[in-house]
């Protein structure tokens, strides 16, 4: 049976970086479909997941967390904020900006985002063994620690 896939130059298919960047590719589709079942972004559970694990912050600070463009950051809080999964209170310390926490609504749905992302990682990583997946993993940390330590 011939594949329809592209067919890449031999060359590249034993370079990491090009490797690196089409499973990236792939990966970024599995997870953008994902959470489009729940009407949600990867930068939405992002924030989530960050005022899950650090507690409540400001916009900027959120932003600065997650990696996330401060317009985008504000865009996506105004998109969970619309849907109860978190609220915004001016800072007792500072009352010209704002804290945003998570509710219960929003910890359900970063549990039930959680779980898409654990199917997408399942299926993404399908033809690998436990041991791999955690040595690919623990590779790919290295990397970017290495990387983005020297920026």
């Amino acid at each position: 049976m011939e594949s329809s896939a592209p067919q890449s130059p031999a060359g590249l298919r034993t370079t990491p970086s090009w490797l690196l960047t089409q499973t990236a590719s792939h990966a970024a589709r599995l997870i953008g479909e994902g959470f489009a079942a729940h009407d949600l972004r990867g930068y939405h559970y992002r924030l989530l997941a960050a005022l899950a694990e650090l507690g409540p912050a400001s916009q900027a600070e959120l932003g600065r967390r997650c990696g996330i463009d401060r317009s985008d950051v504000v865009q996506a809080l105004n998109d969970l904020a619309d849907r109860g999964f978190v609220v915004r209170a001016p800072d007792p310390a500072d009352r010209r900006r704002n804290v945003v926490s998570l509710t219960a609504p929003g910890r359900a749905q970063l549990r039930r985002m959680g779980e898409t992302l654990d199917r997408v990682q399942s299926n993404l990583l399908a033809p690998l063994s436990t041991a791999e997946r955690d040595e690919l993993t623990r590779l790919l940390i290295r990397l970017l620690d290495h990387h983005t330590a020297t920026r």
